[in-house]
């Protein structure tokens, strides 16, 4: 059953609906390939099926839901391709924002970048999984302020979250937590040092742990995945 939300007079019942299944699809309480009744969700919110369609819509834009014709709606499983496209994007802007941040990072952005590890380190002896996730988020918000470059995080959020659920999976399975955090702890170092080639290093490595993740979940639960076809 759907929470009742009390909506300010800025919100509509399409966001309402869309932050609802946003979450439940992100923390996998909906998993890749569940079923979704688009009647089920208008009756559980008390509304038409048109803003439940409109709700719909913009998660099949952030490739979280397959909508078909004639056919019910789903949990978008991962796609391969799509993986592959997000990685190369992420490592082409991070490289240039791990550069930038090395080249102006002062005591301020020290600082940040300190605390901000102090925080991460704390959340991750207490494995709460969903509270990393967000200060993973401010991690990289942090990097791209450093680096004079804020809008080059509205990229990296788009391109991290159609893979939050696969880094979800491993932190849940793995407790990867921990080597997460070594990872940002390096970058972080590096930037303080000012040292570019380090930290882009670095942020490859942190990247690549996406790797172990997909080669677990793909043996374990291959219909995580959409089959892929050959021409």
């Amino acid at each position: 059953m759907a929470p009742s939300i009390a909506r300010s007079k800025r919100r509509t019942s399409v966001d309402d609906i869309f932050d609802y299944l946003h979450e439940q699809i992100a923390s996998l309480q909906l998993k890749p390939g569940d079923k979704i009744s688009e009647a089920e969700i208008a009756a559980d919110f008390g509304v038409s099926r048109q803003p439940v369609r409109d709700a719909f819509g913009r998660l099949a834009n952030l490739d979280l839901l397959l909508i078909r014709p004639q056919r019910a709606t789903e949990v978008r499983r991962f796609s391969m391709r799509q993986i592959e496209k997000s990685r190369f994007i992420r490592t082409a802007i991070e490289t240039e924002v791990l550069h930038r941040a090395a080249a102006k990072c002062d005591t301020m952005g020290a600082a940040q970048l300190d605390a901000e590890l102090i925080q991460q380190q704390a959340v991750a002896e207490a494995k709460d999984v969903e509270r990393f996730g967000q200060l993973d988020y401010d991690f990289h918000r942090t990097l791209c302020e450093i680096a004079e470059a804020d809008y080059a995080f509205d990229v990296i959020l788009e391109e991290k979250a159609k893979v939050d659920r696969l880094c979800m999976l491993g932190m849940e399975k793995e407790q990867r937590m921990p080597e997460l955090v070594a990872d940002h702890r390096e970058i972080a170092e590096a930037i303080k040092v000012h040292d570019a080639n380090k930290a882009v290093e670095a942020g490859l490595k942190h990247l690549s742990r996406l790797d172990d993740t997909i080669a677990r979940i793909t043996a374990t639960n291959a219909n995580y995945f959409e089959r892929q076809t050959t021409d």
